[in-house]
């Protein structure tokens, strides 16, 4: 019987140290795990989606990321070109669009007469004609992109966030300041150029940008401790209290 009751106390033993080294095992897989997944998730602006998908999946994502480098390319240089010739040539849209309509006028002139007089039946000259969707579209989806500003606005207005608050104040502030300095067009250029070049780049360099952008705004949380401990704190605060009528 005692040889019996120490086999059986050896089995417990053996199974209780081998359930408690699987255990310790398995929280410090846990405890890696997380320090992964929280270390991938240390993104910019809390970004824990690939930058593709949040930029809408799309074919204008595919634009954006540069997907199709000769499609990309022709956008940019499209906008490059326009923004020259109204900016640097000093043309504007109404001196265009009339250029435009005069020569396309000569055309179907010259072509609806060249055809009579050479084949002495006149060819059915091509006419040009925008389809309707194509408005109602464009008028959807500016409508649905400036109710999303305003919501954004409306909802960082009335969130209670002061950071960002000040975030979003302070971008208002710096597009007021450029467009002070340069005019409309000039803005809308650099905002595409910007939107166009930073995704992909971001995308590439992800985390040396996440890396950069995180030391900055320490240094600007150590900036402000600084500031409120020397300055902000030896502030004297006035207490304003309501007189009760009695």
């Amino acid at each position: 019987m005692s040889e019996k009751a120490e086999n059986l106390l050896n089995s417990v033993a053996e199974t209780l140290a081998e359930r408690g080294s699987k255990h310790k095992s398995v929280s410090f897989f846990t405890e890696e795990t997380s320090e992964t997944v929280s270390a991938k998730f240390n993104r910019l602006f809390g970004r824990q989606k690939p930058v593709h998908h949040i930029l809408g999946g799309g074919k204008s994502a595919d634009v954006l990321l540069w997907r199709n480098k000769k499609i990309s390319a022709s956008v940019l240089t499209g906008a490059t070109i326009i923004w020259v010739i109204f900016e640097w040539l000093n043309y504007n849209f109404l001196t265009i669009l009339s250029m435009l309509l005069v020569l396309g006028m000569i055309f179907q002139f010259i072509w609806s007469n060249a055809s009579g007089l050479l084949s002495r039946s006149s060819s059915k000259v091509p006419r040009v004609k925008l389809p309707k969707e194509l408005f109602v579209n464009v008028a959807v989806s500016v409508g649905n992109e400036v109710n999303r500003a305003l919501e954004f606005l409306q909802d960082v207005s009335c969130g209670g966030n002061l950071k960002q608050m000040i975030v979003v104040v302070l971008g208002l502030w710096v597009a007021a300041m450029l467009g002070s300095w340069c005019n409309f067009l000039t803005v809308l250029y650099i905002g595409f150029v910007v939107l166009h070049t930073f995704p992909v780049l971001y995308e590439k360099y992800d985390d040396q940008i996440d890396n950069f952008v995180y030391q900055v705004l320490e240094q600007f949380q150590n900036n402000y401790r600084k500031l409120d401990a020397g300055v902000l704190s030896k502030i004297p605060r006035g207490s304003f209290k309501i007189k009760k009528d009695e």
